[in-house]
């Protein structure tokens, strides 16, 4: 035999052989992921790689367009509106994110066990993430309303705020109100997340800390909070991405005045593209908050991989 048939027959016999079963499987696996592929392919992947290309043209809502290459990014970290409007979005997440995990976390306390009404309080705690954000950004606009509130009804007779103060026009106390608002409106999201990984842990792990002396919080800093760490990465993770996401509140509470001050980046990007008309540097807003709230997920999700490495 020659070197040549030597070789071939070396490599044919490295070649995994593949029955006609495992080709025919392969081919129903790949049709049948077709549709998903398709799908992902036609809501998912070309949108964004056409949000990209529209994020480097002068691409106006109405009218003819140009490739400017990258001078929309350029002129981002130019814009000074952007910027501030980047630093109170992250003054926002930095107020509501921590509240709203402690919150919830105070909530799942309370309800995760079986007692008498515990149904009815969940229930109760969950109800405003079901009636929505923008139904309760309305209501809270009429309830803070100078001289014809309930909010400034009440906080007049408790001696803490004038019966006419305007919440809404000063930064400020717009940015508690909304804080408020979204802490209230959030922490029955947490407070089902954390519930259900309380209810997860086994209750063994209790009962032989408390034969070990163990009090209340000890069970909960050494057992609960440790076994919960995912769904608290979690919460986190979607409060944060929620808070970098706002509009709806601010738009119907403060419309991001008085002037500018509480403007967020969706907030912002809805001004230039929808308002002003620069669709092609509202995309390129867009693209650059994407990467910055993937970055940060990501950054999150490794840490609580690292976290679980090093408990385990």
């Amino acid at each position: 035999m020659s070197g040549r048939g030597v070789s071939d027959a070396v490599h044919s016999a490295r070649r995994p052989h593949r029955s006609p079963r495992s080709i025919a499987g392969a081919r129903a696996g790949w049709l049948l992921s077709a549709p998903a592929i398709l799908f992902v392919g036609a809501f998912v992947v070309f949108p964004l790689c056409f949000a990209v290309y529209i994020s480097l043209t002068n691409w106006p809502l109405i009218g003819s367009y140009h490739f400017i290459g990258i001078r929309n990014y350029i002129y981002l970290f130019q814009d000074s509106t952007f910027g501030q409007t980047v630093l109170f979005t992250l003054e926002y997440t930095a107020i509501v994110t921590v509240p709203i995990l402690l919150v919830g976390y105070g909530l799942a306390l309370l309800v995760r066990a079986n007692r008498p009404g515990a149904v009815i309080f969940r229930t109760i705690f969950f109800l405003p993430y079901v009636v929505g954000l923008p139904t309760e950004s309305y209501m809270l606009l009429l309830e803070l309303q100078p001289d014809s509130g309930a909010i400034n009804f009440l906080l007049s007779r408790l001696g803490i705020a004038s019966q006419s103060t305007a919440w809404l026009i000063h930064s400020n106390l717009a940015l508690i109100a909304v804080s408020v608002l979204v802490v209230w409106f959030a922490s029955g999201l947490t407070m089902v997340l954390l519930m259900a990984g309380m209810q997860g842990i086994p209750r063994e792990l209790y009962e032989s800390t408390q034969i070990d002396g163990a009090s209340w919080w000890d069970q909960e800093w050494n057992v609960t909070i440790p076994l919960l760490r995912g769904t608290i990465a979690l919460s986190l993770i979607i409060s944060i991405i929620g808070s970098f996401l706002a509009f709806t509140q601010f738009y119907i509470l403060t419309q991001g005045g008085p002037g500018t001050s509480t403007d967020t980046v969706v907030m912002w990007i809805y001004q230039v593209g929808f308002v002003q008309l620069h669709l092609g540097e509202a995309t390129a807003m867009s693209i650059v908050l994407m990467i910055v709230v993937g970055l940060i997920s990501m950054v999150q999700f490794i840490s609580l991989r690292a976290g679980q490495e090093q408990g385990t």
